[in-house]
């Protein structure tokens, strides 16, 4: 249970208790408590999003080191690969000159294009 939902029952909870008993309680002791069920409860938290970082650098490392392997075992796969990046970066340089030619029909097209996914985002998440 969070602490917030805790707060209402644990003091009749704890008066409850505390008439069958005839110690005495400190005054802060229900803040005590809820501040003690809201430090675990952050504490738990703070163990998740460690743990999905761990878990992501763990991930990217792995990668990695599949790459290597895969470099390092199957070279035919690395050099078509360094090939079709080779291919890629030499079409990407004749697509820009292209556009250079017609830079200002782009420039419309993609503050249109921009206008409309604003427009579409705005549409869907409303005002959230």
């Amino acid at each position: 249970m969070s602490a917030d939902r805790l707060e209402g029952k644990f003091d009749e909870m704890l008066r409850r208790d505390l008439q069958k008993h005839a110690e005495l309680v400190p005054a802060d002791f229900t803040e005590r408590m809820l501040r003690q069920i809201r430090e675990l409860e952050e504490q738990k938290i703070l163990a998740r999003v460690i743990l999905q970082e761990r878990l992501a650098l763990a991930g990217c490392i792995g990668l990695v080191v599949i790459a290597i392997v895969g470099a390092v075992f199957f070279p035919s796969i690395g050099g078509s690969f360094v090939e079709q990046v080779t291919v890629f970066v030499n079409k990407t340089a004749e697509i820009i000159e292209a556009a250079i030619y017609d830079w200002q029909f782009y420039m419309v097209f993609a503050a249109v294009f921009g206008i409309a996914v604003y427009g579409l985002i705005d549409l869907l998440m409303g005002d959230s």
